[in-house]
């Protein structure tokens, strides 16, 4: 596979790869002699990364992924009275019918779109904000987020979970993510947390050549996977993976 691009075209800030399970193993709790935690409870780094073991232990391999995952406090994306569950392997009510996804599906989407780098990627279209959590995740593996949402209530809520963090590379737009955001593009990734029937003709327009699109879409047998698109100078390369379950990719706001 040819190296991914950065934006517009190549791969910026270019990190030495350090094996996955050395990830998990540096991101292992310390041994009670050595230890000295910060926080307790939720706060503690030692819960994101038993989260992190997890991960690699169900064959996440990419470590700029792993020290992502590890890097976001999930607990500040979930509802109060679900924080006890917030680093299990589980997807969470975040309210307006939608979910928080499963940390291995949120590692897994965004492995996928970074395929085939060695760095950061560039900038990155995030479809369906919801909580603000992926935005964040995505933040620490692309130089610049830019993350819609439809539902003006999540959208406002992924700006108060966010604020916390002060990430100057993520924007926050309201709007209909079917029509992406072209001021944007091109786009070295584009990924989404809804699934249609197809994919919007407007995210394959803003999707830079080299670039890699990551969505759930409703298959021949009636059931989402995820299906990864490759757009080359020839065209466009089709890949349908896994079997996933999504919220229904729609179109305007609310």
């Amino acid at each position: 596979m040819a190296q991914r691009p950065g934006f517009p075209i190549k791969l910026d800030q270019q990190v030495k790869a350090t094996p996955a399970k050395a990830i998990a193993a540096k991101l292992a709790p310390a041994k009670a002699v050595a230890a000295k935690p910060q926080a307790f409870g939720m706060e503690s780094s030692a819960v994101r990364q038993r989260m992190v073991q997890k991960l690699a232990a169900q064959g996440l391999k990419d470590p700029m992924v792993l020290q992502a995952m590890g890097a976001v406090e999930r607990h500040r994306f979930v509802e109060s009275a679900l924080v006890t569950q917030a680093y299990e392997d589980t997807s969470l009510p975040i309210g307006l019918g939608q979910t928080i996804s499963k940390p291995n599906v949120v590692a897994r989407m965004i492995e996928l779109l970074r395929e085939g780098a060695t760095g950061k990627l560039g900038r990155v279209l995030e479809i369906g904000t919801g909580c603000g959590y992926q935005a964040a995740v995505l933040s620490h593996i692309a130089t610049e987020v830019y993350s819609i949402e439809r539902l003006k209530g999540l959208h406002e809520k992924a700006r108060a979970n966010l604020r916390h963090f002060r990430l100057a590379n993520v924007h926050l737009l309201f709007g209909d993510g079917m029509l992406g955001y072209p001021k944007g593009a091109p786009y070295a990734g584009i990924i989404s947390a809804a699934g249609g029937e197809n994919l919007p003709e407007a995210w394959l327009e803003q999707l830079a050549v080299g670039g890699r699109l990551v969505a759930p879409t409703l298959t021949s047998n009636g059931h989402q996977a995820l299906m990864v698109v490759d757009k080359t100078a020839h065209g466009f390369q089709h890949s349908v993976l896994e079997a996933v379950h999504f919220v229904p990719l729609k179109s305007g706001i609310s």
